[in-house]
């Protein structure tokens, strides 16, 4: 009878050591990684306009929009993910006096794929309600016009606003922005 295969764990170091000589990003959880998957079409689509409109319209000097490259610190130590697009405004918390890895976004937004949605809604949701400064979780669908926007309301306390319509408003509080669903699924194919 043979033994089941021993998972191996990895220190955050040997992580990180990994991450800037691999071809491909991974997630760090408690010891483990876990490779993150390519993006589709929609997903590409909908990041770039997200993207584009965020980083032309956001006139606070202080804020600075990322796209999927750089990684969060959830947990220290313990739990690193990449976001598909954060906000940080003011000054950047970073890691460890490392310039790839961010303690303080103020917005996190993920395009569900079918295989990440349940995950990004629910466990990785309640990993990213424990950053202090997270203001703005926004989930954006690939396969249908669907946005769901979390948002922390004057008591602190996380509430829901759903977007279904083309001429719906994305407004993003903590930040001052707003654009439609129809600027968010442009040239999306569904």
């Amino acid at each position: 009878m043979s033994q089941p295969e021993e998972k191996k764990y990895f220190s955050p170091q040997e992580y990180f050591e990994g991450e800037e000589i691999a071809e491909y990003k991974n997630e760090y959880y408690h010891g483990e990684i876990f490779a993150m998957s390519g993006a589709s079409f929609n997903h590409n689509v909908i990041s770039g306009n997200v993207f584009a409109k965020l980083h032309s319209s956001l006139r606070d000097p202080s804020c600075f929009v990322f796209a999927g490259d750089m990684k969060i610190q959830i947990e220290k130590d313990a739990y690193y993910t990449y976001p598909d697009i954060s906000i940080v405004c003011g000054d950047i918390e970073f890691t460890q006096n490392r310039d790839d890895i961010i303690e303080n976004p103020l917005v996190i937004i993920e395009i569900l794929s079918r295989s990440t949605k349940s995950y990004d809604r629910g466990d990785k949701f309640s990993a990213y309600r424990k950053i202090r400064s997270l203001r703005d979780y926004i989930l954006i669908d690939q396969y249908a016009r669907h946005i769901e926007y979390f948002f922390k309301n004057e008591a602190d306390r996380w509430e829901l606003e759903e977007l279904k319509n083309p001429d719906d408003v994305l407004k993003i509080r903590s930040v001052g922005m707003e654009f439609s669903l129809e600027a968010v699924y442009d040239r999306v194919r569904f």
